[in-house]
C-alpha cells in the first residue's frame, strides 16, 4: 500500500477522490450508470518542494482543494443534473464569493459580536474564547440548517461512502461492497475535522493579539488565516497519525461528533461509486508508478 494519504469529497451524486497523480470523479448518472472524470493533480508542490514544508503545506492543500472541490463539483452537476461545466473564470469567481461568505461568516460577524460584548468580559482571553464560541455556533447552525435538504442529506451519504472506502483502503482490505460496508463513516483526517481544528486554535492564537479596536480585530484575523490554516493542518496530520494519543484525541473524539452531522449511512450504490472514483486513482497511481518508479510523495 502506497504512504500516500488518499482522500476526496462528496459532490452531487457522485464523489472525488486524490491521489498523488491523478484525481478522479465518478458521478451516478440519472440513467443509473456511473461515469468517470480523471485529471492529473499537478500540485504547486511537486515544482516547488518549499511549498511541502510544514506549516507552509497545509495552505497550499486548502486552496488546491477548493479549486480541485469547485471543479468536481461542476462535473458533478453537469453529469447528475445536466447543469452546464464551469468555465475558469467562473471557478474563480465562485471561489471568491465563497471565501467572502466564510470570512463573513466565520470571521466578521464572531468578532464583531464578540466585540460588542467586550464590555460584559474581562481579558483577552475570555473575549476570544466568547468569538471562538460564537464561530462555532455559526458553523453548527449552518451545518445543522443545509442538512436539512434532501439533496444535502445525499451528498452527506456520499460523504459517509467515501470515509467507508478510505477506512476500507487503508484497512488493507479488498474494495467490494459488503466488505466496504463493515466499515465506519467517520475518518480523523474529514474536513469538518479540519474545521474543529481551526476553531479551537482560533481561540489561542487570535488571544496572542491582546484587546482590539474592531477594524483590527477584523483585519488581524484575516491576516492570519495562513497561519491558522498551516497549524490547524499540521495538528490534523498529528491527531490521524497518533490517535491513541491524550492530546490527538481532544480532536478526535469532538470531530467525530461534528461527523455526525455531516455524513450518513450510504447505500450500496453510493458505496460503489465510491469505489470507482478510489479504484480509478488508484489505477492511475500504479500505472505512473510502472512508468517511472516515482509514485508521488504526500504533503
Amino acid at each position: 500500500m502506497s504512504d500516500f494519504q488518499y482522500g476526496g469529497q462528496a459532490v452531487i451524486e457522485g464523489v472525488m477522490m486524490r491521489g498523488p497523480v491523478l484525481r478522479a470523479v465518478a458521478v451516478r448518472r440519472p440513467d443509473a450508470t456511473v461515469v468517470l472524470d480523471t485529471r492529473p493533480v499537478g500540485s504547486l508542490a511537486a515544482r516547488f518542494p518549499v511549498l511541502k514544508w510544514p506549516l507552509i503545506r497545509g495552505v497550499v492543500v486548502l486552496i488546491e482543494s477548493l479549486v480541485m472541490g469547485l471543479e468536481a463539483l461542476s462535473f458533478s452537476a453537469n453529469q447528475a443534473v445536466g447543469e452546464e461545466e464551469l468555465s475558469t473564470r467562473d471557478i474563480v469567481l465562485t471561489l471568491a464569493v465563497a471565501l467572502a461568505l466564510g470570512i463573513f461568516l466565520f470571521v466578521i460577524l464572531p468578532a464583531g459580536l464578540a466585540h460588542f460584548l467586550a464590555g460584559f468580559m474581562r481579558g483577552a482571553l475570555v473575549q476570544n474564547f466568547v468569538e471562538g464560541v460564537i464561530r462555532l455556533g455559526v458553523f453548527l447552525l449552518y451545518v445543522v440548517s443545509i442538512g436539512m435538504l434532501p439533496d444535502i442529506r445525499r451528498v452527506f451519504q456520499y460523504h459517509g461512502a467515501e470515509h467507508k472506502v478510505i477506512n476500507a483502503y487503508e484497512a488493507g482490505e479488498e474494495l467490494t461492497v459488503p466488505s466496504v460496508q463493515r466499515h465506519s463513516t467517520f475518518h480523523p483526517r474529514c474536513g469538518t475535522s479540519f474545521i474543529l481544528i481551526v476553531l479551537v486554535v482560533s481561540i489561542f492564537l487570535f488571544s496572542l493579539l491582546g484587546e482590539q479596536v474592531l477594524w483590527w480585530r477584523i483585519t488581524s484575523r484575516i491576516m492570519l488565516l495562513p497561519v491558522l490554516a498551516g497549524v490547524s493542518y499540521e495538528l490534523l496530520k498529528l491527531s490521524a497519525r497518533y490517535p491513541g494519543f491524550f492530546l490527538c484525541r481532544l480532536f478526535i473524539v469532538p470531530g467525530r461528533w461534528l461527523q455526525s452531522l455531516t455524513t450518513r449511512e450510504p447505500d450500496d450504490d453510493q458505496v460503489e461509486v465510491a469505489i470507482s472514483a478510489l479504484g480509478a486513482v488508484l489505477g492511475g497511481d500504479a500505472r505512473h508508478a510502472r512508468q517511472t518508479g516515482q509514485p508521488g510523495a504526500a504533503l
